[in-house]
């Protein structure tokens, strides 16, 4: 497993997620301000959903506007457009202890030649990094390999005509060249969440990879959803079959991503919800996952993404209690980049192991994912104002002190 040259001095009792200096200290003014009003923008529930169309269009029909975005929101919440303009940002955050996770974040493809272009570029990215510890991890969304429509009709357990049973295998021998690199390089490779009416077999998938090259330990990591009120009996089932078949678990614990759009096709299809009732069922499930990998630590590896201060302080203070070394190998804190700055630096400088998720790829494909992400920003409650009242204390802050 790969070792990081930085060591950190676990220093758990003085860890706080109000301590705006850490939080921002790689902002300079100029990123702070910027930054206070492109959240101002996505507060901005309205301007988000009448924007998102309108970029989306000007783009197509090739307004000059690539270059306001490139600059503000892409800058923001991106690495580049390649993995080499990342290299920045890689190095930026590794200098407080910060990893990284390539996330080529093209999205809408629907083409063989598409995902062939989608899976050599996912090795790309397990390539660079390779054999470099800032980079601890490569992640691909499954629905990047592999048509839509096809996985839907697996899910619904339809008839597959001879070529469609030839073209998921191929999606199968994409993914498994994935997970099979990794294997080969010691390194993560995190399986991201997809609709539930694709999940199922995306899934059964991921199993079957964590049985083939999680012997040693975790390498193959698949995402669980607990604003999906099935998905912490998943994540059990699936730890006893690990445990029973002699593999490690791999989690990424989340919360989601999809809640209005899977609401609005439940009711519009006439099936019950597959989300939670509230918001509060979402936390119970989510902090009961995190405890039950703690209870199972020496078989599963996790990755708690969460941009929630409750959830992070929880596990925090878990680890503590049960004498958990704040670096375990076993244990990840990651949030998106440019987003929760104030978990990530403080985690990083206490010593934890945090990583930010650094999208990247051309400005045109990665819009229908910034896009996304905006709406998911005005959805959350509190989440824009915290970022917001964050940034204007560490602007006060350092007005104080000049």
């Amino acid at each position: 497993m790969k070792t990081n040259p930085l060591v950190v001095t676990e220093n758990k009792q003085k860890l706080s997620f109000d301590n705006t200096e850490i939080a921002f200290k790689s902002k300079t003014d100029t990123d702070l301000k910027q930054a206070y009003w492109l959240f101002k923008l996505i507060a901005s529930n309205t301007l988000v959903k009448i924007g998102s169309p309108l970029t989306n269009l000007a783009l197509k029909i090739g307004l000059p506007i690539k270059g306001i975005i490139k600059k503000t929101i892409f800058h923001h919440f991106c690495g580049g457009e390649t993995i080499q303009d990342c290299e920045q940002a890689i190095e930026s955050l590794a200098e407080y202890n910060v990893h990284t996770i390539l996330d080529y974040s093209v999205e809408e493809e629907a083409t063989e030649a598409a995902f062939d272009a989608t899976c050599q570029e996912i090795l790309s990215t397990i390539a660079r990094a390779k054999d470099d510890p800032r980079i601890p991890s490569s992640v691909f969304k499954p629905s990047g390999l592999s048509r839509v429509e096809l996985i839907e009709k697996i899910n619904n357990k339809e008839e597959l005509s001879p070529s469609e049973v030839q073209e998921f295998e191929r999606v199968k021998q994409r993914i498994d060249l994935i997970c099979r690199t990794c294997y080969e390089n010691d390194q993560l490779v995190l399986i991201d969440a997809e609709f539930s009416w694709t999940q199922d077999v995306f899934d059964d998938i991921a199993r079957e990879m964590m049985q083939k090259y999680n012997h040693e330990r975790a390498i193959v990591y698949n995402t669980y959803q607990l604003y999906r009120h099935d998905k912490l009996a998943s994540l059990k089932a699936d730890f006893y079959y690990a445990d029973t078949a002699g593999f490690y678990l791999g989690a990424k614990l989340v919360r989601g991503a999809y809640m209005e759009i899977e609401r609005e096709r439940a009711e519009e299809k006439g099936y019950p919800s597959p989300i939670q009732p509230d918001k509060a069922a979402s936390d119970r499930d989510f902090d009961a996952a995190i405890l039950f990998c703690l209870d199972h630590l020496d078989r599963i590896g996790f990755m708690a993404g969460t941009h929630n201060e409750a959830s992070s302080q929880l596990l925090t203070e878990e680890m503590n209690k049960r004498a958990i070394q704040n670096s375990h190998s076993n244990i990840y804190f990651a949030q998106l980049l440019g987003m929760s700055d104030h978990l990530s630096f403080n985690l990083s400088a206490a010593g934890y192991n945090v990583a930010k998720y650094m999208p990247y790829g051309p400005i045109v494909s990665v819009m229908p994912y910034l896009m996304r992400r905006a709406q998911e920003n005005t959805s959350v409650a509190g989440q824009t104002s915290r970022e917001l009242s964050l940034i204007t204390k560490e602007i006060e802050r350092r007005k104080e002190n000049r």
